[in-house]
């Protein structure tokens, strides 16, 4: 495994809002990925960002230290990212490489790394980015066997821990917030952005029985397809600075850079009225702009705000986190073997062309004389002899070569 590397930036040691800077907008996704890809020689990679995590996994032959990462956000975001910004952030990333890339893949799919502990969405989010990555072709037969067994540890663990018995994930411990505010059930929710985690909140809303809403969206389809679940009206995104029919309670996730939420745009949708009222704002960066938090009698929720209740979380689990740990342990024993039979396969993938051409050049060349002077019993007899002989040729070198990698570190 020493081929696998793992930059990882996450709540842990960023500010939600500096790990903000690192989420790619997804119309520049391919182009940064192929431009670090030739740059650095890159074979495979794939890129996650999650509410709190920003990650690269990649292989590559060079070793992945300080001057490597700085230069590698640099090619990332050479527009964004001040000097200092810069040299803060590279200071507090962490880099797996080998085994403990796979155990930190692991970790992050079974939600041990997850602010709050035992939430299933991340795994979703995992697969998905990887899926995404493939189908691109930024990724390839190495990373499709490591995300294989990546898949099935997350599995096992949430099979067989409780790590995710009465799961809190990010949404439902902001939906909770929102619910202990005792909002009445036809309070005006206005949702912007129609993605994942909005859709799941938007779950939460519709089950306790929230019946207005209004669905604001980049791609209107989006917007019109959640709108038609919760049986709200959908807009553009473009339409919010001209919606005049007010609102309790705002519920934003975008993957926008820049705050949507301005102090003029939320001047606006109040329209005069003086009411307190909620923001719950789940981007990472925040969607809102801090003066509209400052200046407006707001109830917000935000990531950020959600930690202490995810800390009392983590002790909670701290006993399946465990047996979690015992689970990866075991998958990555179980997973060395296979990797390096996958790796004797892929270097001898050239023995059976090899004895072909040495088989049909025996026949055709060096003892055609021979072979065409034959009866044609004689020649059946023959190339049954020649393909059994191939066949063995073929499969004999190959069971050696597995039992001196797989026996002999």
């Amino acid at each position: 495994m020493k081929y696998l590397k793992v930059i990882a930036f996450t709540h842990k040691q960023i500010d939600l809002k500096e790990l903000g800077c690192l989420v790619l907008r997804n119309e520049a996704i391919d182009e940064r990925l192929l431009l670090v890809k030739s740059k650095f020689d890159i074979p495979e990679i794939f890129y996650l960002a999650t509410c709190n995590r920003v990650e690269f996994v990649f292989t590559a032959e060079q070793k992945v230290n300080k001057e490597f990462v700085h230069e590698f956000l640099g090619t990332l975001h050479a527009e964004y990212l001040m000097s200092e910004q810069l040299e803060m952030i590279v200071e507090n990333c962490c880099v797996f490489e080998q085994e403990e890339a796979l155990n930190h893949l692991m970790r992050v799919s079974s939600s041990l790394e997850s602010l709050v502990v035992g939430e299933k969405e991340i795994l979703a989010q995992v697969r998905k980015a990887y899926e995404e990555c493939r189908i691109k072709k930024f990724t390839g037969d190495y990373l499709r066997l490591v995300m294989n067994r990546v898949v099935k540890t997350a599995k096992e663990v949430y099979t067989y821990t409780n790590i995710s018995k009465n799961p809190i994930s990010i949404v439902s411990l902001a939906y909770r917030r929102l619910r202990d505010l005792k909002m009445c059930s036809n309070s005006r929710i206005l949702i912007i952005g129609a993605g994942e985690t909005n859709q799941n909140i938007a779950k939460y809303l519709k089950k306790h029985t929230y019946t207005n809403f209004s669905v604001f969206n980049r791609t209107l389809s989006k917007a019109q397809s959640l709108a038609n679940e919760l049986g709200g009206e959908a807009f553009s995104l473009e339409d919010l600075q001209n919606f005049d029919k007010g609102f309790d309670v705002i519920i934003t996730c975008t993957s926008a850079t820049d705050p949507i939420i301005t102090e003029e745009l939320y001047k606006k949708l109040l329209g005069g009225d003086e009411s307190a009222k909620v923001i719950v704002d789940l981007a990472i960066p925040n969607d809102t702009a801090p003066e509209v938090v400052q200046n407006y009698n707001v109830q917000y929720i935000e990531v950020n705000s959600l930690k202490d209740t995810a800390e009392k979380n983590l002790q909670e689990r701290y006993q399946e986190l465990i047996n979690g740990e015992a689970i990866i342990e075991s998958n990555i024993k179980e997973f060395r073997p296979i990797l390096k039979q996958r790796r004797v396969e892929l270097a001898m993938r050239e023995v059976p062309r090899k004895i072909k051409e040495i088989k049909e050049t025996a026949l055709n060349a060096v003892f055609a004389d021979e072979v065409n002077g034959l009866d044609a019993d004689s020649r059946k007899v023959l190339e049954k002899v020649m393909n059994y002989m191939e066949k063995k040729y073929i499969s004999v070198p190959m069971i050696m070569a597995k039992d001196i990698l797989v026996n002999n570190d």
